[in-house]
């Protein structure tokens, strides 16, 4: 069997937003891959912690377990296989561990002992949302403006246009553009239905 040459490797990780060599370097242990691999999910599995614990700071903890965990187990993971899944796969099992420690009684006995209710996060709604996100910030940055007041601040045209000092058709023009070329980027997550 012929070995392929690092040529015809991809240079890019379809879905991921990660190149093929980061995530190699990630392997190898390399501490700026790890870090370049933080900054692009860590509101991901932020968001993956939430879902289980409900709760900011456990949450946190969360987040810092998830990316100590996935340093840890770089070596064995397989370069060829998309990492976003992998990581919360990670997360929610992190998440889950948190929450069980948080409910283990403690030695003096100091509340009466609660049962905890852990609740399986939907990965695939965390994983569409990073999707979302991701589709965002790759528009221009002007879209981006107007997509992040409108839809994250509520804001209306009127009042992005305000916040931006540009005429309201231009916000509207931008916005029109804008969510275009989302619709073309996140195609792949419409449902049957929908197409």
């Amino acid at each position: 069997m012929v070995e392929p040459d690092d040529r015809s490797r991809p240079t890019h990780v379809a879905g991921d937003g990660i190149t093929a060599e980061v995530i190699e370097r990630f392997c190898t242990g390399d501490r700026d891959a790890l870090a370049e691999i933080y900054r692009q999910f860590c509101r991901a599995v932020w968001g993956v912690a939430m879902t289980v614990l409900h709760d900011r700071q456990l949450a946190e903890d969360s987040v810092t377990e998830t990316f100590l965990r996935a340093w840890r187990a770089a070596p064995s993971f397989d370069p060829d296989r998309p990492l976003a899944p992998w990581l919360f796969t990670l997360a929610r099992r992190c998440a889950i561990d948190v929450q069980r420690r948080e409910f283990r009684p403690t030695r003096g006995g100091h509340a009466p002992e609660e049962d905890g209710v852990v609740e399986m996060p939907d990965i695939s709604a965390a994983y569409e949302a990073w999707e979302v996100r991701s589709a965002v910030s790759q528009l221009p940055p002007e879209e981006q403006s107007v997509v992040r007041l409108s839809h994250l601040e509520g804001l209306t045209h009127v009042e992005v246009a305000h916040e931006l000092g540009v005429p309201v058709g231009t916000v509207k023009s931008r916005s029109h553009r804008a969510h275009r070329r989302l619709a073309d980027r996140l195609r792949h997550l419409r449902t049957e239905d929908e197409r």
